[in-house]
């Protein structure tokens, strides 16, 4: 009996969990096809999708083009930059070398200049030198006797008569040539007795040629002449010659004269 009791509740438990069971996937269903939209809903989003993608994929391609829009901006704007500098670095390269060349110039043209103020210069003394001739005699006034002496001294005429260009100096007896050409001289000197009256000429330190007279009585007078070319600067000058006696007084009898012939 009690067996029987046991076995019928034991197949009321499992029918009421059969039939809970059952209700439970009967709910699951129905929230299953509450969620799944219908065919044509699918082909709806689908299609936006779609849409959306193609919008997007242009949007890219778009996007992409003018990346490489920019991208080949930025390169020819690299290459220009590249460019300028370069033409800077050039610029600055010219114009130091034209800085150079302007100094030059500049040196050239002051060397030019100061040769051509000298050579102006050298013409305008040249102009002036071509007028050169002196005439001077032994004393200005009175009478004066000169030697003998053992060594040969340079003659210096004290007046002077003419003395055009100042090559002349009356204070040390001594011709300096201002232009290189050819000069003339002339020289004369006086004496009387028993001694040798005698002078040479001199350029710088070269005996040129020598006035002299030997009397036994009595005055005598030598002289000589001479065409010389002298450099700017040569010195010529008359000398006593030694053991010799000369003078002079009013009359102007020992006198030394030159000129300039011509220029060369």
């Amino acid at each position: 009996m009690e067996i029987m009791v046991f076995f019928s509740l034991l197949l009321l438990v499992c029918s009421v969990s059969t039939n809970q069971t059952e209700a439970d996937n009967e709910i699951l269903d129905q929230q299953i096809s509450n969620q799944q939209p219908c065919p044509q809903d699918i082909h709806a989003v689908l299609r936006e999708m779609a849409v959306s993608l193609a919008l997007q994929t242009e949007r890219i391609t778009v996007l992409q083009k003018e990346n490489q829009d920019q991208t080949a901006k930025l390169k020819e704007m690299g290459r220009q930059k590249t460019e300028i500098d370069q033409l800077k670095l050039q610029s600055k390269e010219q114009a130091a070398k034209l800085e150079t060349e302007i100094d030059q110039l500049k040196l050239h043209s002051e060397e030019q200049q100061a040769k051509l103020e000298t050579e102006i210069n050298q013409l305008k003394q040249e102009v002036q030198v071509k007028q050169v001739a002196f005439s001077a005699s032994l004393v200005n006034q009175g009478r004066e006797e000169i030697g003998p002496f053992t060594t040969r001294i340079i003659l210096i005429f004290k007046r002077v008569v003419t003395n055009i260009g100042n090559a002349y100096n009356p204070y040390t007896g001594i011709f300096t040539a201002p232009v290189r050409g050819v000069y003339h001289f002339d020289w004369k000197v006086f004496g009387y007795g028993n001694i040798r009256a005698a002078a040479v000429l001199f350029r710088n330190g070269e005996h040129i040629f020598l006035a002299e007279e030997n009397p036994t009585s009595g005055y005598v007078s030598a002289s000589d002449g001479a065409s010389l070319l002298l450099e700017v600067g040569d010195q010529v000058s008359v000398r006593l010659w030694t053991h010799s006696r000369i003078f002079d007084d009013q009359n102007h009898h020992t006198s030394f004269s030159g000129h300039l012939i011509f220029t060369m």
